[in-house]
């Protein structure tokens, strides 16, 4: 039977993972023969604690990249995940993280009403929806300045 059809049990799976790991440390560092038999065992029961979650300790909470006080200025907004700097913070939550606002406001200990956009870019994108007349009743007029 083909390593493809053969049913991935658990201790399959461990056991298959160990030997790539050794095998590109091994491809990338000397190791001795008599040395390859411990760093087997080490690599197996390293990647065995992980599996089942390792320590049963509490979870530890997680660290921000930056202060979430300093995360919004008027010009950008801080992501906490990595410390990168944004107008719009969803798209790169969704896309580099899988987070929701919501999520990410949770994961954080942020505050409902904390944004998403750096005001000035709010500020920006709302002068132009009125002055394009979005969010108008039909028929009405836009007041030009």
């Amino acid at each position: 039977m083909d390593n493809d059809q053969r049913p991935h049990t658990d201790s399959n799976l461990l056991v298959e993972l160990t030997a790539e790991v050794v095998s590109a440390y091994v491809g990338n560092n000397p190791v001795s023969a008599s040395d390859l038999p411990s760093l087997i065992s080490q690599v197996h029961s390293a990647l065995g604690k992980t599996g089942d979650g390792g320590e049963s300790g509490p979870a530890e909470k997680p660290v921000p990249a930056v202060n979430p006080k300093r995360s919004v200025t008027r010009d950008y907004i801080v992501c906490l995940e990595d410390g990168k700097k944004f107008k719009s913070l969803k798209r790169h939550l969704m896309s580099h993280y899988g987070l929701t606002p919501e999520e990410y406001r949770e994961k954080w200990g942020l505050a409902p009403d904390y944004p998403m956009v750096a005001p000035a870019y709010a500020e920006q994108r709302s002068r132009l929806a009125r002055e394009m007349g979005l969010g108008r009743k039909p028929g009405a007029k836009v007041k030009k300045k």
